[in-house]
């Protein structure tokens, strides 16, 4: 179960933002609309949500899940795989410092978005994408196992994170795109497919017993409900021209 929650808010320089969308770049004002909508669906799943200012120095920093993994015990800082994305460290760091006494850092030449990383109980699974290298994840491992936890990577080539094609919805159900739902590494789960016109909507977020989902998708939406589990949608078009979904927008802890 969770508890809380960090975002960031979208700055005005999110129109600059990486992407390989081709979608075009995002309208601000219905940015924020989207992020406020999206942080009373976080409110509406129990979460205390922490709101962090806008920071026109990092166009996706309002992408806030990519900086850092957060667990029960410990934090990690992460060293995003985009130059760019580098120096939003400093300022999680000190944010997370009010909620962490264990805080550890990938370091050089170590690359890790935390939005390669998915949690299933004890156990994380590190995607290698361009954004995540194996020397990151060997760190990421490393500090995992010091805490008792334990990790495995898994491989991806057509999307940008492994959470943008997996989510893991607990009761080991998992969503998965077709790209993955072959991957030796989850056979041992309830695979809940997604149809490859609603590929984006594979990144949703289990949040204590409900599923935000993008808005939009209607049969992954019922497909997730006939897993008995009560969906939240939220509008997050926007984002999805920088590449970014549901679980990008919150550190959830």
């Amino acid at each position: 179960m969770f508890s809380k929650a960090i975002v960031r808010l979208p700055c005005k320089n999110i129109i600059n933002g990486l992407s390989s969308s081709n979608l075009g770049k995002p309208d601000y004002e219905k940015v924020l609309l989207q992020h406020l909508s999206y942080v009373k669906a976080l409110e509406q799943c129990g979460l205390e949500v922490t709101i962090l200012d806008a920071d026109d120095n990092f166009p996706d920093s309002t992408f806030v899940e990519d900086t850092a993994l957060l667990t029960s015990e410990f934090a990690i800082i992460t060293n995003p795989g985009a130059l760019s994305r580098r120096g939003e460290k400093k300022e999680i760091s000190k944010v997370l410092k009010r909620f962490y006494s264990n805080i550890e850092f990938i370091k050089d030449p170590g690359n890790v978005d935390a939005g390669d990383i998915m949690m299933v109980g004890t156990h994380f699974y590190i995607g290698l994408s361009k954004r995540t290298n194996s020397e990151g994840a060997k760190q990421v491992m490393m500090i995992l196992e010091k805490f008792g936890l334990t990790g495995s990577v898994v491989s991806i080539k057509n999307i940008l994170h492994l959470k943008s094609g997996l989510s893991y919805l607990e009761n080991n159900n998992l969503v998965a795109i077709n790209e993955l739902i072959n991957k030796f590494q989850f056979a041992q789960f309830n695979i809940i497919k997604v149809d490859a016109d609603e590929d984006y909507a594979a990144n949703c977020v289990w949040i204590n017993g409900k599923v935000l989902i993008a808005q939009g998708f209607p049969k992954l939406k019922r497909t997730i409900e006939s897993f008995n589990y009560k969906t939240l949608e939220v509008d997050v078009s926007e984002f999805r021209k920088l590449d970014g979904g549901l679980s990008c927008l919150s550190l959830r802890f």
